[in-house]
């Protein structure tokens, strides 16, 4: 039986007080779905700053959603000012997104530095998304699900295909071993079905659509549809 895995990833986006806004949102707008939910796993990659807060409101309000920091320290605890360890994430989320291209692109993450941050994450007791742009990138060992975004499809309002994302993730599959790849790179609730009714992709990394709560909770609806044909 297929399950689904959606990771919404909020960026560089939201002070405290938008948070807050977009809890209450998607709390008026999930009340009717948590049971369809054991088919599913909602994440939100948040900031760091909004960390602690979603954490207690979370649990507070009973929602459906895992909590997912979008990057973690490439050093241990210690003289590294500035920096966010995974055991610090730990006390707040489940999971870490590393390797996203706007990571590779702007910090000039490498495949080295990124298998750093996953072995310390794992050491965290963290899962990791890790973000591959093909087949071919690397993928450290114990990753729990992969993304897989196309760097010319990220923020642009383009996509890859359905068929060939398919295709791209079956690949990934093979050669990883990893059981659970998602797609990203300008997913709505418009297009999600058509990706997530293909056989090879388990879920999807949606950015712009989930700073919306109405607007994700129409993409989780849409997404859980395909798993009901």
């Amino acid at each position: 039986m297929k399950t689904l895995f959606i990771a919404g990833n909020w960026k560089s986006n939201k002070t405290l007080a938008e948070a807050k806004t977009w809890i209450d949102g998607f709390k008026a707008q999930s009340t009717d779905f948590h049971d369809s939910l054991g088919r599913m796993s909602v994440v939100v990659c948040a900031p760091f700053t909004a960390l602690s807060f979603l954490h207690d409101q979370i649990a507070l309000n009973s929602l459906p959603i895992a909590l997912a920091s979008q990057n973690i320290s490439p050093f241990p605890e210690g003289a590294y000012t500035g920096e966010v360890t995974g055991r610090m994430v730990k006390e707040f989320a489940a999971w870490v997104i590393l390797g996203h291209s706007e990571r590779r692109k702007y910090f000039n993450e490498t495949d080295e530095l990124l298998k750093t941050k996953t072995d310390l994450a794992h050491k965290a007791g963290l899962n990791v998304i890790y973000c591959v742009p093909d087949a071919v990138t690397a993928v450290p060992v114990g990753v729990k699900v992969v993304a897989y975004e196309p760097v010319w499809a990220i923020g642009t309002g383009k996509t890859d295909s359905p068929q060939n994302a398919s295709s791209v993730i079956g690949e990934i599959k093979k050669k990883t071993g990893v059981t659970t790849v998602i797609y990203g790179g300008s997913v709505t609730d418009s297009n999600v079905a058509s990706f997530v009714s293909q056989s090879s992709i388990d879920g999807v990394l949606p950015g712009g659509a989930s700073l919306d709560p109405i607007k994700y909770v129409s993409l989780i609806r849409a997404a859980y549809s395909t798993l009901l044909k």
